[in-house]
């Protein structure tokens, strides 16, 4: 029976959650992940719960839906759904719960999507369990639920594979597939982390539409402080398994009073972003003006040092993919050209799908383009030999977005790390295992680390890994792509500095692709946009922030998490 049918009292909280408690069995002995954790939410509410990783946000939501990995266990508390404790519920009353009544959007759209089931048969698999569809109308409901989550062409969507999605897109199917049954309580673990900036105003519209209409109510996971006092009436600061501060979100965010959440207001990028507040984030119909306009062939002369001081240059880059089953094929990069001086960062923006990826992902050499030129210290990377394209793979490092994926899960840390040093043989065991150390300290990560798997690690700090792997090598250019969207702010806020303190010590070169303006604001020197494939704006940062000439441009920066939010300087 639905929740909402047997509740007697309207003025009752929906979600009460009292003293609540969350132990781990680990080797080392019992982890108490959560301690004393309490909370209510109201039906039609929007709570939402801000920290670094490791502080237990999504290990509390996790237990009100019954859902801790291997070894947790609630040693304490209380949740009540509906004024009924369902703490220990037995399964199949959770599984009845689970989605109708609460549904979820989790964190990884890599690891929570099936990799052989069509996207349109992950969402029909959730309406038909539930009964909420008939075998005769369940696309039709497919097509409406990746409709409602910001999915274009949702008809051939539904018939493809995660493989053929973009990180961003498959957040978006996760996301369809938990609003599909409509949920009174919808638990949202940073729904929007892999999301660009302008779907991920679409997806929270989409959501806060939701709560107004039928009643639901949204707890909110996110590191993002901006997104959250935007988006929640309430906030609830967390470190280290307790709670330390909860409150109206402007207050929150305008006063904070315990000195961990006046950090996370002082390294919040999205806050910084909001105390510009430059008329350039306002949207208006106003055109490009002339003189902003971008070629592909002046594209890499703007605002940019002469050829001889660029470490790479591109020319003309096209990626062609042909389509199964059409006449046309799917043009990616369509004729782009910029460069990246040295020892500077130039950072690619764009929404999911413009092409930013693919850009990066040919000038690694991991896949060819179609046509165009890419020139690494003035020699052509498809004409390196073998012995050169070994030394270019050392000089140019990746950091990936999905730290799920790019990092061997039956490898340790230690090893993780320290495999580019044992492959081209840098220095004695000794040597590789002092700098495997060093690296760890670099990225904020303990020693301890060094024997666990990335399984045993949180988000976070599995994207910490994958950043100092990609630093072990001590390479000169760095293609970051999203390296910090799976951050909370503070760690971003040291892995951002991280990367300056290294670009001037070492003169590193940066190609930073990136959904998270309020980010590429705080790190780059140039800024090339890109919308379908090609490029419609490049300019120095200061440029791009202060004076967007292209429409798409200035929606860009209109959707900023916490742009609307009135915050002092």
């Amino acid at each position: 029976m639905n929740a909402a049918k047997v509740n007697q009292n309207p003025d009752a909280p929906l979600l009460s959650v009292e003293g609540l408690a969350v132990d781990f069995a680990t080797m080392d002995g019992v982890v108490h992940a959560v301690e004393g954790v309490d909370l209510e939410i109201a039906p039609g509410q929007t709570v939402a719960i801000v920290g670094e990783s490791g502080s237990g946000k999504s290990t509390t939501a996790m237990a009100i839906i019954g859902l801790l990995a291997g070894g947790g266990r609630v040693a304490g508390g209380s949740i009540r759904l509906d004024g009924k404790d369902i703490t220990r519920a037995p399964e199949h009353e959770l599984r009845m719960i689970r989605g109708r009544d609460i549904g979820l959007v989790p964190q990884d759209p890599m690891s929570n999507l099936n990799p052989v089931a069509k996207i349109g048969t992950q969402v029909a698999e959730t309406l038909l369990a539930h009964g909420l569809a008939t075998r005769q109308n369940v696309q039709e409901k497919v097509v409406e639920a990746l409709t409602a989550a910001g999915l274009p062409d949702p008809e051939k969507r539904a018939k493809q594979y995660p493989h053929e999605f973009s990180g961003g897109m498959r957040q978006r199917a996760l996301i369809a597939i938990g609003l599909a049954c409509k949920p009174r309580l919808l638990i949202a673990d940073e729904p929007t982390s892999a999301l660009d900036v302008t779907v991920q105003q679409t997806i929270l519209d989409q959501i806060g539409e939701m709560t107004r209409e039928l009643g639901t109510a949204v707890l909110l996971i996110t590191h993002d402080l901006g997104l959250a006092a935007e988006r929640a009436e309430r906030v609830i600061v967390m470190h280290r398994g307790k709670v330390v501060e909860q409150g109206p979100a402007k207050q929150i965010l305008e006063d904070p009073q315990h000195p961990y959440t006046q950090s996370l207001v002082k390294a919040a990028p999205s806050v910084a972003a909001a105390r510009l507040r430059p008329e350039a984030f306002q949207v208006d119909d106003r055109p490009a003006e002339p003189a902003g306009a971008v070629t592909s062939e002046d594209a890499e002369t703007v605002d940019a040092p002469s050829t001889a001081d660029n470490i790479v240059e591109i020319e003309n880059l096209t990626k062609v993919y042909p389509v199964r089953g059409q006449k046309e094929d799917f043009v990616a990069v369509n004729d782009v050209s910029l460069a990246i001086p040295r020892g500077e960062t130039v950072a690619i923006v764009g929404e999911s799908g413009s092409g930013k990826t693919t850009t990066a992902r040919m000038l690694l050499k991991i896949i060819e383009p179609t046509s165009g030129l890419i020139r690494y210290e003035g020699k052509d990377v498809a004409s390196l030999s073998r012995a050169e394209t070994r030394d270019f793979r050392q000089k140019v490092q990746p950091i990936f977005q999905d730290p799920y994926s790019s990092l061997n899960p039956m490898f340790t840390i230690e090893r993780l790390i320290a495999e580019p040093l044992d492959f081209y043989k840098r220095g004695s065991s000794a040597d590789r295992r002092k700098r495997v150390r060093q690296l760890l300290d670099d990225v904020a990560l303990p020693q301890s680390m060094l024997r666990r798997y990335p399984s045993e690690l949180s988000g976070g700090q599995r994207q910490r890994v994958a950043i100092a792997r990609a630093l072990a090598l001590s390479p000169e250019l760095i293609v970051c792509d999203e390296p910090v969207s799976a951050l909370d702010v503070l760690v971003q806020d040291q892995i951002l500095k991280l990367l300056g303190d290294l670009q001037t010590e070492y003169g590193l070169s940066y190609l930073f692709i990136s959904h998270d303006l309020a980010v590429v604001r705080l790190i780059s020197d140039y800024v090339c946009v890109m919308k379908d494939g090609s490029l419609v704006e490049a300019a120095s940062s200061e440029e791009i922030f202060t004076n967007p000439r292209d429409p798409y441009t200035r929606r860009l920066l209109a959707s900023i998490p916490g742009n609307e939010l009135n915050i002092a300087s």
